[in-house]
């Protein structure tokens, strides 16, 4: 629901610039209620350009904030929108000490309380945590939405110590974001010089993420896993299940001392008053409560309600998106990790999952190069974009598979299952995907959550050893946290690849993993209902009224899987068209689209290539300007290689090229 009336009429000023110590101006906007009491400000800092990329999302929300008394500010980072500087790299402590500057600043002000929250989505989720940790004074609550504690362990680049394609097709994204122009309107006619020396510092990140496949001091600057208790002040944390970050809600449950609430929902990587699958919440109405008691020091009730409140999946047969919305209903938990909550453990024998040992032979499987196609995308992102796991029934044939029996009752499980193996491997170099699903009656497999481990990393993040080839060894590893109603007459499915294209990065060579039936477990998180099951209630969706935009041309999103018999390739091609409009009230034309393409040989793990192409254009003011970058992966038995070119052009002219290629040795991963 659009609101069009609030209890306070809102000021824009656009821009707000805000100059750092070094000299360096920061471009901001900021939405302020009218009214001559001090008023708290919500901060919200990301390098995804404020007037022309997050704008849309930006509008539905901070001004609806300001309307109801919170004043928000939203901040291009350095070196990105229309800020001085350069953009080097993700998360850095430069990015974390200019915001605590920027939070000093703002509490500063004539107008303003002298309180100040953080927040934001993704990017702006993790900077908030990581900002949080530096405890500035006048930062009294954050509000993290799809981010995460550990940037080693849940974040674009690595999972379980194995390499994410993902982490290619982000630093490709990156590529472009950081190549654009500042915009004329605001900058002036500065915009070109700005830019000049903007594509002269742009290169592949992915040169540096790639150099550092171990759990070392890069990934642990900006994981504020490594000391929960710096983090002070209150924090909500928000997330859906179909986003790959989940996991980091209960992890904050669990770790942080302080004031604390939790949200995981049904949806993908977006705001839970916007996006797919739904069904939505009035997110905003929370934010609301949160801001009002931790910066305005009102009694709202938010710190009354339960410390988790959980979207508990319920039967669905699995599609490749959802819309409108996913089947279930909200639960509750009030403490985290919950003493309600049993952990099952079933043994994996021969005959299925039991719940005693039955000790037998070893069990073998050898998956394809192909094996995992139809788990769906690391970061899908819902809505009509054909990005979620499909039915499992082609991947479980290429899996060692334990099913229970049917169930006798409904059986709800939250929480994070977990995995002892004793198993053994012909090579040792060996990537492990475990995947939990709900099996239907007719054999229709859901994937219901999944974990993944590169086994050279069974013992270690920071010091891998090779697999010890035939010689039994232990493996323990913890799935994602999920929440699923398994139905009565459901089976539930244990199934253990050693592939998982094109999520994960292949190993070398394909492997033969054997797990000892009778001397291995899984662990699941069965979770009686609750009477406070009901006292989880949320409002309806709402935002402030859209940005003014006119459709020039219609975008789609598509997803094709060819296998060429012949040659024995497999070929996923991904592609959106994120289509051509007008921000109307700026006068800013904008258009984007993106392809990836992954190939490999079911036989040859070496085969893997992945080719990720993203374009996106600007017109505003005197600026009419694309970027376009193109980024492969390909690998032998010791090295990535790793090839990219960007292209920048001025009313269609190529103005700036740039490219390297680089030759990176495997290690582990």
């Amino acid at each position: 629901m659009v609101r069009t009336e609030f209890p306070f009429a809102v000021e824009t000023v656009d821009p707000l610039w805000i100059t750092l110590a070094d000299g360096t101006r920061i471009a901001a906007t900021l939405w302020r209620p009218r009214t001559d009491a001090k008023v708290p400000v919500v901060v919200e800092m990301v390098p995804y350009r404020r007037r022309d990329g997050t704008v849309a999302r930006d509008i539905d929300i901070h001004p609806w904030l300001a309307g109801h008394g919170i004043a928000c500010a939203r901040i291009d980072i350095r070196g990105s929108g229309d800020s001085d500087g350069d953009l080097a790299d993700e998360y850095l402590p430069r990015e974390q000490e200019d915001a605590c500057e920027i939070i000093a600043h703002l509490a500063a002000q004539s107008w303003c309380n002298g309180n100040v929250g953080m927040t934001g989505i993704s990017w702006g989720g993790f900077n908030a945590l990581q900002v949080a940790a530096r405890r500035p004074p006048a930062l009294k609550a954050i509000i993290t939405n799809c981010a995460t504690d550990d940037r080693y362990a849940d974040d674009i680049h690595y999972m379980g110590g194995a390499l994410l394609t993902e982490q290619e097709m982000w630093s490709n994204f990156m590529l472009v974001k950081k190549a654009m122009a500042p915009d004329p309107q605001i900058v002036g006619d500065a915009w070109r010089a700005m830019w000049t020396r903007r594509l002269a510092a742009t290169s592949s990140l992915s040169e540096t993420w790639l150099a550092h496949q171990r759990r070392d001091d890069y990934w642990r600057q900006g994981s504020v896993c490594e000391d929960h208790a710096a983090i002070e002040c209150a924090v909500m944390a928000v997330c859906g299940w179909e986003d790959s970050y989940s996991n980091f809600v209960p992890r904050l449950l669990e770790h942080l001392p302080g004031p604390k609430l939790g949200i995981v929902g049904p949806w993908s990587h977006a705001y839970p008053c916007r996006g797919a699958p739904g069904p939505l919440i009035g997110y905003l109405q929370e934010a609301l409560r949160w801001w009002r008691h931790w910066l305005c020091g009102e009694d709202t009730g938010i710190m009354d309600e339960p410390l988790y409140r959980v979207w508990i999946t319920g039967e669905e047969r699995p599609q490749s998106f959802y819309l409108p919305d996913h089947a279930g209903s909200w639960a509750a938990e009030d403490q985290w990790p919950s003493p309600r909550i049993e952990r099952r453990a079933l043994q994996l024998n021969a005959a299925g999952l039991g719940s005693e040992p039955a000790p037998g032979a070893m069990l073998l499987v050898r998956s394809p190069a192909t094996a995992g196609r139809d788990c769906g995308r690391w970061g899908g992102y819902g809505g009509s974009c054909p990005d979620m796991a499909i039915d499992q029934r082609r991947e479980d044939g290429l899996a060692l598979c334990f099913d229970t029996p049917p169930l006798e009752d409904d059986l709800t499980l939250l929480g994070a299952p977990e995995l002892d193996l004793l198993v053994t491997v012909d090579q040792p170099h060996v990537n492990l995907a475990a995947r939990l699903c709900d099996v239907y009656p007719d054999g229709t497999s859901a994937l219901m959550t999944y974990g993944v481990l590169n086994l050279s990393h069974r013992d270690s993040h920071e010091h891998p050893t090779p697999c010890p080839v035939g010689t039994p060894f232990r493996v323990r590893l913890k799935l994602n946290d999920f929440a699923r109603t398994v139905p009565r007459g459901h089976r539930i499915r244990l199934a253990l690849a050693n592939q998982h294209w094109p999520i994960l990065w292949p190993q070398p060579r394909l492997s033969t993993l054997s797990v000892a039936s009778g001397d291995s477990t899984v662990m699941l998180p069965v979770r009686p209902p609750s009477p406070r099951d009901r006292d989880v209630r949320f409002e309806p969706a709402e935002t402030a009224p859209p940005v003014p935009t006119t459709t020039l041309d219609d975008g789609f999103d598509r997803r094709i899987v060819t296998d060429d018999v012949g040659a024995g390739i497999q070929t996923i091609a991904l592609s959106s068209d994120h289509g051509r409009r007008r921000y109307d009230d700026r006068a800013i034309t904008v258009c984007s689209a993106n392809s990836d393409t992954m190939s490999i040989r079911a036989d040859d793990p070496q085969s893997a290539r992945l080719v990720t192409e993203y374009r996106w254009a600007i017109a505003s003011g005197d600026a009419d300007t694309e970027a376009t970058a193109v980024t492969e992966l390909t690998s032998d038995e010791t090295h990535f290689n790793l090839s990219w070119r960007l292209e920048a052009r001025e009313r269609g002219k190529l103005v700036h090229s740039a490219s390297a290629t680089r030759r990176i040795r495997r290690d582990f991963a």
